[in-house]
C-alpha cells in the first residue's frame, strides 16, 4: 500500500532517530562499511543534525528516507521506538 501525501510530515530538526536506529548496509562518508542498527552515524552532530545534509556528500540512502507520521510519530522518542521496531522486523 502506497502512503498518501498527507502521511508525509516535516522532519523534526534534531530528532536524529533515522540517523541512529536503522542499519545502513552501504558505505557512508566516514563509515565505509555502513552502519549497524543503534549506532549513531559519524556525520551526526551533537545537535542531532547531519553535517552532510544538503551537500553532494549526503548519502542516497539518507536522501531516500521520507519522514512519515506513521513512522516518526509525534516525538523523537516515538520515532526512535518505531524505527527500532521496523529494524527488528526487517532484519535478515
Amino acid at each position: 500500500m502506497r502512503p498518501h501525501v498527507e502521511d508525509f510530515i516535516e522532519c523534526r530538526p534534531g530528532c536524529a532517530a533515522c540517523c541512529v536506529a536503522p542499519s545502513i548496509t552501504g558505505p557512508l562518508p566516514g563509515m565505509p562499511n555502513g552502519k549497524p542498527a543503534g549506532v549513531p552515524c559519524v556525520n551526526l552532530g551533537k545537535d542531532g543534525l547531519c553535517a552532510l545534509w544538503g551537500t553532494d556528500d549526503y548519502p542516497s540512502t539518507c536522501r531516500s528516507f521520507q519522514a512519515m507520521g506513521s513512522v516518526c510519530g509525534t516525538t523523537s522518542h516515538e520515532a526512535m521506538v518505531n524505527l527500532r521496531v521496523l529494524e527488528k522486523r526487517t532484519a535478515p
